[in-house]
């Protein structure tokens, strides 16, 4: 299982905005991407920023995302989001949410 990690700066008060985009837009988006496992955004209390974290059958299923849907994730999140977000991916290799298998180091 793969972790996809955004973390973007949010525009002034738009803490709300960013949660009925992702709720109402984002996450439907997600849903229907092959190999789509979960979802899990947060915004700290300053408000300032929100980190998403996507999880993921393969990797391959996050990079065909990042390629095909996640500009149009952009574009609809661009209202409330400043500069360009910063993207990670990462081998899940724990997890009290999913069944993670073991990865075996040679």
């Amino acid at each position: 299982m793969y972790a996809r990690t955004v973390r973007m700066e949010l525009k002034p008060n738009s803490v709300a905005e960013f949660t009925r985009l992702m709720d109402k837009d984002v996450i439907p988006m997600l849903r229907k991407q092959h190999g789509f496992k979960d979802e899990i955004a947060f915004v700290p209390t300053d408000g300032k920023e929100a980190i998403a974290i996507s999880f993921w059958e393969e990797r391959e299923n996050a990079d065909t995302y990042n390629r095909a849907t996640y500009p149009q994730v952009m574009q609809t999140l661009a209202k409330v989001v400043v500069g360009t977000p910063l993207i990670h991916t990462h081998e899940v290799t724990n997890s009290t949410f999913h069944k993670v298998a073991a990865h075996v180091a040679a």
